[in-house]
């Protein structure tokens, strides 16, 4: 839940706690997340003592995991579409409901692996359906100016959640057992909805109707197909996490197997990565003053492999300690810098499915290391499958140089695109749509042209256009037209609220080379449909700026 990192920041005004409602929401988003925790360690040694399989047991972290990686990007989509809060809601209800059926069937004795593992996936599906909405409506809670503020908030609350519930988890197992946990996860959770409830939400509506849902899904996908810096977050935090996803999935069988600790032994192992992890969260920043944000996270990703590799030979509960707070303080500044950097390439009107996204590559990446590192150490030994992970996490480290974080963009909307002329009656949701835009051009700058719009070509793909040309006219040399198409004229018009300040510059490129007069002159092209009257030409001129 972050924004851009070039936001300046009023320390004179007053924080986000004085906003009632986030005040609120981080109180009850804390006690959630230390049920959460709690469940985690409940469920993590309840597996272990139900299967001695080191690949069922890494499998807890897969079903919860993987759910997200295959519903965060509907999930995205709704969210853009529809109430969020009605969303948050109902995600809630589904995960209270899930915690306490497992707490009851616990309870009775009735749980074994495969109904642990099919509870546990329903709390991943009930948290890849808000994840994406939680991340979207903090700027709907505080200014813009306190936004960085309202993150670091966030990321404190989470490393709260993240100290006190694995311990609070440990002591629970130890004196009333995993049926207990999971009954406090139930009313923990409650908590977010009560608040929930109580908020009386109100956006400005789009002058637009809602989009489609599977072409919201395909916006999104587009957008990220446009965005470079997002791609790099994207490739960087599959990686990353693929690797350090050994760590959670394989700390159960460290605790229990290897360690041989008791239950309120392994809420301390699990607390130790969240005393790391809000000790970093105090101190980040200070350190992004001194170091750029891609630097910072190469280096707590080498810090991570490092103390993976230390937990993977600590044979005592001391040494683990130190690993596992040194570990918790790498991840929390890798997941923080990964992403704010995907929050400051992403445009507000994609904001939800663009992070849905994020949220697919780093859950999948944890679901796909479970089994891969589970699966490894049922063959090889726990300790020698984390050190194999914590060596591919180093050898790693050179993606930095090649998917770097640099960059910064703004993507508040430009608005300064005028409506086009339509003669037509209501186009509605007909389409395709072609735009094309005529360029008159020095023939000698053809390759400087063409260089230029290639940047132009990804901003229009990335605001929804799904194909795209540039075309000379062989009569008129330096006469060149691009073209792109959109799936229908409404499409089309959202791209006018898509278009950003960061495309400004871009446009402005392109049309600097144009040596006519008048602008450049734009057309807008729809495909004949039955609602289309016969005497009504099927195109519409424009002479607003270039591209609109």
């Amino acid at each position: 839940m972050a924004e851009k990192a070039s936001v300046t920041v009023d320390d004179k005004r007053p924080g986000p706690l004085a906003n009632p409602l986030f005040r609120a929401l981080w109180i009850a988003s804390i006690a959630s997340n230390v049920g959460t925790w709690m469940q985690d360690a409940g469920s993590g040694w309840l597996m272990t003592s139900l299967t001695s399989s080191p690949l069922l047991v890494a499998l807890i972290q897969a079903a919860t995991t993987l759910p997200i990686f295959v519903f965060a990007l509907p999930a995205g989509a709704l969210a853009d579409m529809v109430d969020r809060r009605k969303l948050l809601i109902l995600s809630q209800i589904l995960a209270v409901g899930a915690a306490a059926a497992l707490a009851v069937l616990t309870w009775a004795g009735l749980t074994d692996a495969l109904t642990l593992l099919c509870i546990e996936a329903t709390l991943g599906f009930a948290a890849g359906l808000s994840g994406p909405a939680f991340q979207a409506i903090t700027p709907e809670l505080v200014d813009r100016d306190i936004m960085p503020r309202a993150i670091a908030l966030n990321s404190i609350g989470v490393n709260i959640a993240r100290t006190i519930g694995p311990a609070l988890g440990g002591l629970t197992i130890a004196a009333f057992g995993p049926a207990a946990v999971f009954a406090a996860n139930a009313m923990l959770t409650a908590s977010v909805a009560m608040v929930l409830f109580r908020w009386d939400r109100r956006v400005t509506p789009s002058k637009l109707p809602p989009e489609h849902f599977v072409s919201a899904m395909l916006a999104g996908l587009r957008y990220v197909r446009g965005a470079p810096l997002l791609r790099a977050v994207l490739v960087r935090t599959f990686v990353l996490f693929l690797f350090a996803s050994a760590l959670l999935a394989l700390l159960p069988l460290i605790g229990r197997r290897t360690l041989g600790l008791r239950a309120d032994q392994y809420g301390l192992l699990l607390g130790a990565m969240g005393i790391g992890a809000l000790a970093a969260a105090f101190v980040m920043k200070r350190l992004l003053a001194g170091i750029t944000p891609d630097r910072l996270l190469t280096a707590s990703a080498a810090v991570l492999g490092a103390a993976m590799l230390g937990l993977a030979f600590s044979r005592s509960l001391l040494p683990a300690l130190g690993a596992m707070a040194v570990a918790g303080a790498a991840w929390i500044i890798i997941v923080s810098t990964l992403n704010g950097a995907a929050q400051s390439a992403t445009a507000g009107w994609v904001r939800a499915r663009s992070l849905a996204i994020y949220l697919v590559f780093f859950q999948g990446a944890l679901a796909a290391g479970a089994l891969l590192w589970g699966s490894l150490a049922s063959y090889t030994g726990t300790a020698l499958a984390i050190a194999a992970a914590a060596l591919g996490l180093l050898a790693s480290l050179p993606l930095a140089w090649i998917f770097p974080l640099a960059g910064r963009m703004d993507l508040e909307p430009s608005l300064d695109w005028q409506m086009p002329v339509v003669r037509l009656d209501d186009p509605a949701d007909r389409g395709p749509v072609m735009i094309t835009v005529e360029y008159r051009i020095d023939p000698e700058q053809r390759g400087a042209f063409a260089d230029a719009m290639r940047l132009l070509e990804r901003a229009r793909r990335r605001d929804g256009a799904y194909q795209w040309g540039l075309f000379e006219d062989t009569s008129a040399p330096g006469t060149m037209v691009e073209y792109f198409l959109v799936a229908s004229w409404l499409e089309h018009l959202r791209q006018h609220e898509r278009r950003t300040q960061d495309d400004v510059p871009v446009q402005a490129r392109v049309t600097a080379f144009h040596r006519d007069a008048d602008p450049p002159r734009v057309r807008h092209l729809i495909a004949p449909g039955r609602t289309l009257a016969a005497h009504l030409p099927l195109s519409a001129a424009s002479t607003c700026p270039v591209g609109g």
